[in-house]
């Protein structure tokens, strides 16, 4: 018997039903796989989308954001509500509350957990947004919220500032660090952002540490309090990958799983992606972990063709890319600029759709766009591509980013 037709009739399971899983058992049946596919879910409802939890559900235009998927038709086994304790890696099982689960191949997906305020875990009037459940919860005390209060001006802050205010919430965001965006974009391109939270009519606080939470109040380090019907917390995340402990799987200091650029972990016959996982870029020279929804589209067929062929076939090095809506805009970024010699603008940040660009060596290794897709679209291919650019005309808002070459 070959090699492609053990791995066909060997099962599947996929720990974690979001994006990453729910694309990585799709994936496999687009690709030919005919083997049992198992997704195990640890929330007990229907595989759903998270983007248009900070949006569109949290804001009561929609009930729910499930997966235009027919599980039951593609032959992938749900078992939802299925909480995943270990792995026990010898004996190819897993262990979950209704008992063993056992798997030829196993994908981790389990995607990441939102960082809490120390000390406000269970406190009442204090949420997070991470799962449906979350909205649910969210949605009825920001409708019926005066004033809420943001914790973090990262992505995440900005989407919920931006979801309170279209609620008719007055909204103070408090961010620890000086400066808006301080942990993803350089000081020089964070800053004309900041100014959008003033113009929607939100209070930003830099440099502002939260002491507590207490009685509908945000306390300061520095003494002040700060009145709040709800409190968000928007903080970042990580990793959810603390039920791995033990099993072999080689995780990295940031939690996540060590992946190597086939998406294969420590283990034989053991794969990880999405916001779990992170991997090693040639095209970048450094280990990325990224915590966002095109990686956990794109990540999943890179698996699937490795895992159906039973032997790594497809590197996964992808432009990572995200999007985030915010304060009226629309908001791109492709690619990775750690490491970028060159920042050029691309029209004025006080105007309504700008762009940044940042270089390596001539070639174009990232790109920022408010307002400006065709830039995004543009920049995306010029950037897989590796092709040289000449800087004086990427400085041009006028010049179409693809005529830059050289």
């Amino acid at each position: 018997m070959s090699e492609q037709t053990e791995q066909t009739q060997s099962g599947v399971v996929i720990v974690g039903a979001g994006m990453a899983g729910v694309q990585t058992a799709v994936a496999l049946r687009e690709q030919g796989f005919t083997g049992p596919v198992t997704l195990l879910g640890a929330e007990p409802h229907q595989p759903y989308d998270r983007p248009p939890l900070s949006k569109a559900v949290l804001l009561g235009k929609a009930e729910d954001s499930a997966f235009d998927v027919d599980f039951e038709g593609l032959g992938i086994r749900l078992m939802l509500g299925t909480e995943v304790t270990g792995l026990r890696a010898a004996d190819r099982e897993l262990d979950t509350g209704s008992g063993p689960v056992p798997y030829d191949t196993l994908v981790l997906a389990t995607g990441a957990v939102p960082l809490t305020l120390p000390g406000t875990e269970g406190v009442p009037g204090v949420h997070l947004l991470r799962t449906l459940d979350d909205a649910a919860r969210l949605r009825p005390v920001l409708a019926a919220a005066d004033r809420a209060v943001v914790v973090g001006a990262g992505w995440i802050g900005a989407e919920f500032a931006t979801a309170a205010r279209e609620a008719g919430c007055a909204v103070t965001v408090v961010e620890a660090a000086d400066r808006v965006l301080a942990g993803a974009l350089p000081a020089e391109v964070a800053a004309p952002m900041a100014r959008w939270y003033e113009e929607a009519g939100a209070e930003l606080l830099t440099g502002a540490r939260v002491a507590g939470i207490e009685g509908g109040r945000v306390l300061l380090a520095d003494g002040r309090s700060l009145p709040a019907g709800a409190v968000v917390v928007g903080i970042g995340a990580r990793p959810a990958t603390g039920w791995l402990a033990g099993s072999g799987v080689e995780l990295g200091p940031d939690g996540s799983v060590t992946a190597d650029a086939h998406l294969r972990t420590s283990l034989p016959g053991v794969y990880a992606v999405g916001d779990c996982a992170s991997f090693p870029s040639d095209r970048y020279g450094t280990r990325l972990l990224v915590h966002h929804w095109d990686n956990a589209l794109q990540g999943p067929r890179a698996v699937a063709a490795n895992v159906l062929a039973g032997e790594p076939v497809q590197v996964y090095d992808p432009v990572p890319y995200f999007w985030s809506e915010q304060f009226g805009r629309f908001v791109q970024y492709a690619g990775h600029h750690g490491g970028a010699d060159t920042l050029l603008w691309r029209g004025d940040p006080a105007a309504p759709a700008w762009s940044v660009c940042w270089l390596r060596d001539g070639a174009l290794v990232a790109v920022l766009a408010v307002g400006r897709p065709r830039d995004l679209a543009q920049g995306r291919r010029l950037i897989e591509s590796g092709t040289a650019l000449d800087p004086d005309r990427v400085a041009d808002p006028a010049v179409p980013l693809k005529a830059t070459a050289r």
